[in-house]
């Protein structure tokens, strides 16, 4: 788990490295410094050497300056590693996660995702800050200051042997009950992050149907759940402070009555009896920081377990050793195939699909929800790979293809459109990088995007914002399948894109497809009889198998579904149509 993380160092080794370096180097003169001063006591002030006094306290100026140099080296150092190890960490993660397969995205939430790049990251930054520089500084000065102390007087520093098993056993038990308790509290980040993230995508219709109320009582107790475990965590975290100072004091006491006697009997001087009051504090200080990491380490354990865990996620999507670099045409075919979303055989979504669909044909594809009208077509593109059988694209197997060869060829509107913040120009030029303008205004024409672009003052500069929540339904909808043209693809597929464009604008763009793409094969998956009558052929799923294929007439005369569904729908019109005067 570890070594996995430790990849991400990469460029910032040298700092990672410097840092406890510098911090050795620090550690080093302070633990000489109280040595120092005893000197200065006991040779110079004592007996009122003052040549003696001065050149050792030049020598301890030097000490205490160089330790500050040192202390400020390696905290750069370690800031540098530190960021910088995030950073990578956190670029590692997102760039795994673009190579999953949607079923390895359904396998973590998209608000897990969120706190693991974020909250989990910070924590595993401040940890490996810590142990780059603390962890190193508090174990070096308290075995140094623990040796020095034994040179200066070993009886009297028998006194930390009975203090430091005391609050080692008191901060092990401490940690190991907080430890459990951090954990829970990251995976209730996730559902914290879940319920904010829910509220703000679907503000309008959180208010549409007044449901603040409600809102706030969800946030509130998931809040409630993170105060409550945070406050377990943190109640028992403080123990340390008082254990600490208990420590503390102990040792100062026990020092000041038996290093008291060792100075009146003259088995001691004052100047080591000053410089055992200076390590006690060093000891003491030292622990204080193993605790501290140790703090830390507890926190970030869990963020790593959850970040390892989403590094260890392998894409069950890959290329084989020897990928199909270019798709022949835009023939597609199902051989028997069956696809279940759990992978397992009794619970499939779509059963025994067989169908050939020719390179250029225009393909209807209707059915009631929950039909998998959406799950047959994201197989095309292989999205998700089919759990039995066989799913060709220009005669050749989808597992066959190089991934990104199959999905440049494929163009898909999915029924969820999304565009992202920024100019017109910036989301059309998803389909194609380097799309002119002259070719972004021609899929624009195509998908009767330019009508209401020409309404914006600066038309095909105008500003998006994040999810195209400054345009309507219908223009969203557009702008996508503009985007999807810009690509040029041997395969169009429009899944339920055109439910927000009025009859005749679905029309226009229909036969605007049948006019200027006719190679291209079009499969179009809607709700509405009018969007696909006009196919070549009409493919009718019911209960994810294929009830009927046929062309509008021959399904009207020959499926009873079909003919339902068209009769509702002619019948509804009809009902809707204003009464004759």
């Amino acid at each position: 788990m570890i070594k996995k993380l430790m990849r991400s160092i990469r460029e910032y080794k040298r700092d990672t490295i410097l840092s406890p370096v510098f911090v050795t180097c620090e550690v080093i003169l302070e633990v000489l410094i109280p040595f120092l001063m005893a000197k200065l006591i006991d040779n110079g002030i004592t007996p009122g050497d003052m040549g003696y006094t001065i050149r050792m306290g030049l020598v301890l100026l030097v000490c205490a300056a160089a330790s500050l140099g040192f202390g400020a080296l390696s905290g750069l150092a370690a800031s540098r590693a530190s960021a910088g190890f995030a950073k990578n960490l956190r670029k590692d993660m997102f760039y795994h996660v673009q190579h999953f397969s949607f079923t390895n995205i359904d396998h973590f939430s998209t608000s897990s995702i969120v706190t693991r790049l974020t909250t989990d990251v910070t924590n595993i930054q401040n940890a490996f800050m810590m142990v780059i520089r603390i962890a190193v500084r508090a174990p070096i000065m308290l075995i140094l200051s623990m040796f020095m102390a034994f040179q200066v007087n070993a009886e009297l520093a028998l006194v930390f042997l009975y203090v430091v098993p005391i609050l080692a056993i008191g901060m092990y038990l401490i940690m190991t009950r907080a430890y459990p308790i951090f954990h829970r509290v990251f995976e209730t980040y996730d559902k914290l992050n879940n319920v904010v993230g829910e509220n703000l995508h679907g503000i309008r219709v959180v208010k549409s149907f007044v449901r603040e109320e409600k809102e706030k009582q969800k946030f509130g107790d998931v809040s409630q759940a993170i105060y409550v475990d945070f406050y377990k965590a943190e109640r028992l975290m403080a123990y340390i402070m008082p254990l600490m100072q208990f420590s503390i004091y102990t040792c100062l006491i026990l020092l000041s009555w038996f290093g008291g006697k060792l100075v009146i009997t003259t088995a001691m001087t004052t100047g080591e009896l000053m410089t055992m009051f200076s390590y006690v504090i060093q000891i003491l200080m030292s622990l204080m920081m193993l605790a501290m990491v140790t703090t830390m380490i507890a926190i970030s354990k869990a963020s790593t377990e959850r970040v390892t865990e989403l590094l260890d996620e392998q894409s069950d999507l890959h290329n084989g050793s020897n990928p199909i670099m270019a798709v022949a045409d835009g023939s597609i075919e199902f051989q028997d195939v069956s696809f279940s979303y759990t992978g397992k055989t009794n619970k499939l979504c779509l059963s025994d699909v067989n169908l050939s669909i020719r390179s250029g044909e225009t393909i209807g594809v209707i059915g009631g929800t929950g039909s998998s009208k959406s799950t047959l077509v994201q197989l095309i593109p292989r999205f998700y790979d089919a759990t039995c059988g066989k799913v060709l694209v220009g005669g050749v197997d989808v597992r066959d293809y190089d991934v990104e060869t199959l999905r440049n060829e494929v163009a898909m509107v999915l029924q969820k459109n999304t565009l992202f913040s920024g100019s017109i120009k910036d989301n059309l030029r998803w389909g194609n990088p380097n799309a002119t303008d002259e070719e972004m205004q021609h899929a624009c024409h195509l998908s009767r995007a330019d009508e209401f672009i020409a309404t914006f003052p600066k038309g095909y500069d105008t500003h998006i914002e994040q999810g195209g929540s400054n345009v309507s339904g219908g223009q969203r909808q557009r702008l996508c399948i503009a985007r999807a043209l810009l690509k040029k693809p041997k395969i169009l597929i429009l899944d339920d894109s055109t439910s927000a464009v009025d009859t005749r604008t679905d029309a226009m763009i229909r036969q605007a497809f049948l006019e200027e793409i006719p190679d291209t094969t079009k499969i179009i998956i809607a709700q509405r009889v009018s969007s696909v009558q006009d196919a070549d052929r009409i493919i009718v799923l019911d209960g994810g198998r294929v009830n009927a294929v046929g062309t509008h007439e021959e399904l009207l005369a020959t499926n009873p579904i079909y003919r339902e569904v068209y009769e509702s729908q002619m019948k509804g019109d009809d009902d809707n149509a204003p009464a004759a005067q």
